[in-house]
C-alpha cells in the first residue's frame, strides 16, 4: 500500500437508506452521505448540540410525555427545522429522529404499559395507542412537516417505531386471551395498522 493514500474507513449506512459506494478520500467535494464514519459521527454530535435542534428535541419529548405545543411554538419549530435542512446537518434529521428521539419517547410509552399487569394491561395498551395515534402522531407530523421527500415519512417511521419498540415487547397473545370474548376496538385498529405486511401510515388517519 502506498503511504501517500490512507485507506478509507468503513461507512455505516442508515438502516432504511439507499446503498452508495464510498468515494476515495482524495476526491474533491464528497457528498455528505459518502463521508467516512468519523465525519458522520462528528456531524451527529454537532446536531445534538445545535440550539435549533435542541428546541425541536425538547418539544418532541414533551409531546411523548403527554404535553402539547405552546401558542406559536409549531411555527418556530418548523422554521428551526427548515433552517437545519438547509445546513450541512440536514441529512441527519430523519435518522436522528428515528434512532434517538423516537426511541427515547417510546420508552416513556413502554414504561407506562409495564406498570400494569393482567387484564388491566390491555386496557392501558388501548389507551396508550389511542393517545399515540390521535394526539402524538399528528403532532410529530406537524413538527416535522418541512421534512419532505424521504424514503419513509415521519408518520411511517413513528408507526414502525411503535410496533417495534412497544407492541413487539408486549406479550400480546396472552393479553388477547385475557380480553376474551372481544378485545377493545382500539386494539383491533392497532393490529390492522401495524400487522406484518401492512404499510405503516396507509391505514385510517385520525
Amino acid at each position: 500500500m502506498t503511504r501517500g493514500f490512507a485507506p478509507s474507513l468503513p461507512v455505516e449506512f442508515p438502516k432504511m437508506g439507499s446503498f452508495r459506494r464510498p468515494r476515495p478520500r482524495f476526491m474533491s467535494s464528497p457528498a455528505l452521505s459518502d463521508l467516512p464514519r468519523f465525519q458522520a459521527a462528528r456531524q451527529a454530535l454537532q446536531l445534538s448540540s445545535n440550539s435549533a435542534w435542541n428546541s425541536v428535541q425538547t418539544a418532541v419529548i414533551n409531546v411523548f410525555k403527554g404535553g402539547g405545543l405552546q401558542s406559536n411554538e409549531l411555527y418556530a419549530l418548523n422554521e428551526n427545522i427548515r433552517r437545519l435542512l438547509k445546513s450541512e446537518l440536514g441529512s441527519f434529521i430523519t435518522d436522528y429522529f428515528q434512532n434517538q428521539l423516537l426511541a427515547k419517547g417510546l420508552l416513556f410509552v413502554e414504561e407506562k404499559i409495564k406498570l400494569c399487569e393482567g387484564a388491566n394491561r390491555i386496557e392501558v395498551l388501548a389507551e396508550v395507542w389511542d393517545h399515540f395515534f390521535t394526539e402524538t402522531l399528528p403532532t410529530l407530523q406537524a413538527i416535522f412537516y418541512p421534512v419532505q421527500g424521504q424514503e419513509l415519512t415521519i408518520r411511517q417511521i413513528s408507526l414502525l417505531g411503535f410496533r417495534d419498540l412497544v407492541l413487539l415487547k408486549v406479550k400480546l397473545d396472552d393479553l388477547l386471551l385475557l380480553a376474551q370474548p372481544q378485545p377493545p376496538s382500539s386494539i383491533i385498529q392497532m393490529l390492522l395498522i401495524l400487522q406484518p405486511g401492512a404499510t405503516p401510515g396507509s391505514g385510517p388517519r385520525s
